[in-house]
């Protein structure tokens, strides 16, 4: 007859041996359950020529063909309607900007198959009436915040798709977004009007982002035809986008104007003078 003592032993130890087996097993068979982060990327993404291409790229991909069609009227309607040198140069940059991402991104569209939106979501067309409505320093006010806003958020999709995309055109086109919306986020900083506070409330109280479900490639397409927006009023039209970039040594691009106050080039990034190696 064996002791109870052995028995409990023996009890003890079972338990901790399949407790230790219950955390373990998740850990050895993570990745192949249906349902995790790579299950869904695996899921989500299709095969291209130029990589594999995600619903985060495809998303992407959307958002800055959206971007151009409510920014570039904006910057149009800045340059006409601001009240002060730096309000219609931010507009000019935004047209600039605006214009060359859109001809990029139809181009990008169109080698990958994707279909393009031709006006603005709600919340855009939303914010082009609100500043259609606003005169004088209202609407420099407006302008400044709405567009500052929006860059910002814009600007963390482009971070976080330069990092992790794996296809090379959506690559290619987010180091062009990013070089684009950090000039409109400076120059729009430059107007002296952006409320950084509201910025920073509005950020540690937004909830997550909804999730988005981009279609896959629907086969091959012509090249997108030129945008139709909705525009803050018939003064200020959007005008047809580019097929493709300018290409390189094909002549000189009109430079983006100076920003008010900037200093010179050689004043931004002074020399640095190497410090002496101590033995």
């Amino acid at each position: 007859m064996r002791s109870p003592a052995i028995n409990g032993t023996g009890l003890v130890v079972t338990g901790l041996v399949a407790t230790l087996a219950a955390l373990l097993f998740p850990l050895w068979s993570y990745e192949d359950r249906s349902g995790t982060g790579l299950d869904r990327l695996n899921a989500e993404t299709v095969s291209t020529d130029f990589g594999p291409l995600s619903a985060l790229d495809r998303d992407f991909i959307t958002k800055v063909r959206l971007a151009g069609l409510w920014e570039l009227p904006a910057g149009q309607q800045a340059e006409a309607r601001g009240t002060t040198k730096a309000v219609r140069t931010a507009g000019e940059h935004l047209v600039e900007g605006h214009a060359f991402l859109d001809a990029r991104v139809r181009e990008v569209a169109t080698r990958l198959s994707l279909e393009l939106p031709s006006q603005p979501n709600p919340q855009q067309r939303r914010w082009l009436a609100e500043l259609s409505r606003a005169r004088g320093e209202t609407y420099n006010q407006k302008f400044a915040n709405i567009l500052r806003r929006a860059h910002g958020k814009v600007f963390s999709v482009v971070a976080e798709v330069r990092a992790n995309t794996r296809n090379s055109l959506v690559r290619t086109l987010a180091d062009d977004a990013n070089t684009t919306v950090l000039d409109h986020i400076t120059v729009l900083e430059d107007t002296g009007l952006v409320d950084f506070e509201g910025i920073a409330r509005e950020a540690a109280t937004a909830g997550p982002p909804p999730l988005t479900h981009s279609p896959a490639p629907p086969g091959p397409t012509t090249s997108p035809d030129p945008a139709a927006p909705v525009t803050p009023s018939a003064t200020y039209t959007l005008p047809p986008a580019a097929s493709r970039p300018k290409p390189e040594g094909s002549g000189p691009q009109r430079p983006y104007p100076e920003r008010p106050n900037a200093r010179p080039q050689a004043e931004r990034y002074p020399p640095v003078t190497p410090r002496p190696h101590s033995e």
